[in-house]
C-alpha cells in the first residue's frame, strides 16, 4: 500500500483500537452511555477508512490525484472532530454540539467527495 491507501489503512487501525478500547471500558464499567460513539468509531471510523484504503489500493489512478489527498484529510479531521465531539456531547457537555454538527457536515462532504472520485473511476475500469 502506498500514499492515501496506506494513510487510510493506518487511520482505520487507530479507529479500531480506539473503538475497541471504548467498548472494553463500557463493558468493564457497566456504563454503556457512550454506545453511539463506539458504534460510530467502529463503522464510520474503522470500516469506512478500511474501505477507502482498499479502494485506493485497488485503483492507483485515483490514489495519485490531489483530490484523494483532500479526501483523506477531510475524512480524518472531520471524523476525529465528530467522534471526540460526540463523546463529550453524550458525556453531558451540550456546548460542544456545534463542533459535532460542523464535523458531521464535513464527514458527509468527505463521503460525497469519495463518491465523486470513486464512481467515475469504477465505471471507467
Amino acid at each position: 500500500m502506498q500514499g492515501v491507501a496506506r494513510n487510510f489503512f493506518t487511520l482505520a487501525i487507530v479507529y479500531a483500537l480506539c473503538g475497541m478500547a471504548l467498548g472494553l471500558h463500557m463493558s468493564i464499567s457497566q456504563d454503556h452511555s457512550q454506545m453511539p460513539v463506539h458504534a460510530h468509531t467502529m463503522v464510520a471510523g474503522w470500516l469506512m477508512s478500511a474501505v477507502f484504503a482498499f479502494f485506493y489500493h485497488l485503483f492507483p489512478v485515483a490514489r495519485d490525484k490531489m483530490l484523494a489527498k483532500v479526501h483523506f484529510w477531510l475524512t480524518a479531521v472531520s471524523g476525529i472532530g465528530l467522534l471526540v465531539g460526540l463523546f463529550f456531547l453524550l458525556g453531558g457537555n451540550a456546548a460542544i454540539e456545534p463542533v459535532v454538527a460542523i464535523s458531521s457536515m464535513g464527514f458527509y462532504a468527505a463521503m460525497f467527495l469519495f463518491a465523486f472520485i470513486a464512481l467515475p473511476t469504477v465505471w471507467k475500469s
